[in-house]
Formats: C-alpha cells, structure tokens, sequence
C-alpha cells in the first residue's frame, strides 16, 4: 500500500473515505489509534493508504474533489 495523503484533519479524512468508498478503492486509515499518545488532542496525523495499482486513480479523485493540496509529494 501506498501512502495517498497524511492529516490530522477530521473532517478531511472522513470526506476522503467517503469518496474512495463511492469509488470502490481500497483503503486503510493507519495510526488511528496513535491519538492515545497525543491524550487524544489531534497532533499527530493520520495517514490515508491505498493500494499501489489504485493510487493514481485515487490522486484523480482528490483532485477533482479539490483536495490536491492534501496529497502526499
């Protein structure tokens, strides 16, 4: 899997499932549960993964939705 975007952004996040989900792309939204460090306050972001043969038509999709400032470089 590849890394398509990483945020600490909620609503950024929730908005990027539901588009990959509509797409039928495969995700995983990794380190969670890594808020238990933080004291659950956001600072540390988390990381929107997709799969290596999907990850160009997942950059598309945020592009079109008006997200391509939040894809990882």
């Amino acid at each position: 899997m590849e890394e398509l975007l990483r945020t600490n952004n909620a609503v950024t996040i929730s908005f990027v499932e539901a588009l990959l989900g509509e797409a039928g792309i495969i995700f995983f939204v990794a380190d969670t549960n890594m808020s238990i460090l933080d004291g659950s306050l956001g600072f540390l972001p988390r990381r929107i993964l997709v799969h290596a043969d999907e990850i160009d038509r997942a950059r598309q999709l945020l592009v079109e939705a008006g997200l391509e400032y939040e894809l990882k470089r």
